[in-house]
């Protein structure tokens, strides 16, 4: 027969437990069930507590959410109650932010949908991840057109300490991974999307910064007509990124022998396009418009990717002949390329974040040696990255 001393040799361990109750509390709030199935039992709480092998005073925390149980308290009382540990212990459902859905007329979106979370001014704004390896702050689990309630999967008080990059040149990426080097602390999200969505999503305060590359064919100019046009009353500095050469990509090789626009109305010869509002749709349009041929009459035009990396894509894997996109990413993918203009890339941004450290330390990336010497590898020019364009009152 046991001794009492049997009984209670085990609870050696565990006085210790409810003394560290109070740093314990800073774990995920538990949702506690042992007092509703002890009591269904109809077991005492010292029946209990002898039955596991703790004591009362131990137990009575527990029940009371004071004391977060080790894994072996909670496997003893899940075996003295006959139940599973997650019969007893559940954590807590999160409660839900609501947020602004940044550009809610283009997403169609199931529920729940991953998106990026950040914090831009007073306005907590959601992103869908586009891309599926992206790191997600937050599932969407109601939607009500523009405004979406969110499940936080990061702790909701990082989402302030975020940075939004908007635009479709892939060396933001490259960007916002240098910046997240330089601020361990910091959340930087690359929103890949079209130039003018980029600055719409600027005069609507969804993003800190917005990348563009838009020739205007009537003032002559890159970006600034576009720019005044889009956020007109609001004091911004446009700053170059970099410039880079714009065209069309071809299969490697270009085993079709396009040679000119002339050629993509031919009808061996497939495009892939952009949406609407990007530079590089801008772009095709125009050439298309000087060669005098009617976009309907190509196969592919209707056919739209988001970016220039799905466009390189779609191109490498044998789905089109040819796309508009620019020039590093089409030699990162290893296609051809026919040039058709040399463009200046710069990103806008409120002159209200301007001495904003991670605002301030992005432009001292953009002027730093080894950041132009990463873009020239990449195919761009980088002699005007970090310069001032304008000021915009």
């Amino acid at each position: 027969m046991s001794s009492m001393l049997d009984v209670v040799s085990p609870i050696v361990y565990y006085p210790e437990e409810s003394e560290r109750g109070a740093a314990m509390q800073e774990q995920p709030e538990l949702v506690v069930s042992v007092r509703a199935r002890r009591q269904a039992l109809g077991l005492t709480q010292q029946q209990l507590a002898e039955r596991a092998g703790i004591s009362r005073q131990t137990l009575v925390a527990i029940e009371a959410g004071r004391l977060t149980p080790s894994v072996t308290v909670a496997l003893r009382l899940a075996r003295a109650l006959d139940c599973t540990v997650d019969d007893l212990f559940a954590l807590a459902e999160p409660p839900l932010l609501e947020a602004q859905l940044a550009l809610g007329e283009q997403w169609s979106l199931p529920v729940p949908s991953r998106v990026h979370l950040a914090r831009v001014g007073e306005t907590l704004v959601a992103w869908p991840v586009r891309d599926e390896t992206g790191e997600a702050e937050g599932l969407i689990r109601e939607r009500t057109g523009d405004r979406v309630k969110v499940e936080p999967l990061v702790d909701p008080a990082t989402l302030d300490r975020s940075l939004v990059l908007a635009g479709c040149d892939p060396a933001l990426a490259m960007l916002a991974a240098h910046l997240r080097r330089w601020h361990r602390d910091l959340r930087v999200v690359w929103v890949p999307i079209g130039s003018r969505a980029a600055l719409h999503a600027l005069a609507h305060g969804w993003v800190h910064v917005a990348g563009t590359h838009l020739w205007d064919p009537e003032a002559g100019e890159f970006n600034l007509p576009e720019v005044q046009r889009q956020l007109a009353g609001r004091p911004v500095a446009v700053i170059t990124l970099s410039r880079w050469v714009e065209g069309l990509g071809l299969a490697p090789e270009n085993p079709k022998q396009i040679r000119s626009v002339d050629d993509l109305a031919r009808p061996d010869v497939t495009l892939v396009n952009r949406e609407p509002g990007s530079g590089s749709r801008l772009l095709l349009d125009t050439a298309l418009q000087a060669a005098g041929l009617d976009p309907a009459a190509l196969t592919g035009y209707e056919r739209e990717l988001p970016g220039h990396r799905p466009v390189a894509e779609a191109i490498a894997n044998g789905l089109a002949d040819v796309g508009p996109l620019a020039f590093p990413v089409a030699r990162a993918y290893g296609l051809s390329f026919l040039p058709l203009l040399e463009e200046r890339y710069d990103l806008v941004v409120p002159v209200e974040l301007l001495d904003w450290p991670p605002i301030r330390d992005l432009f001292e990336l953009l002027a730093s040696r080894p950041v132009r010497r990463e873009l020239e590898a990449n195919g761009y020019a980088s002699a005007e990255s970090g310069k001032l364009v304008a000021r915009i009152a």
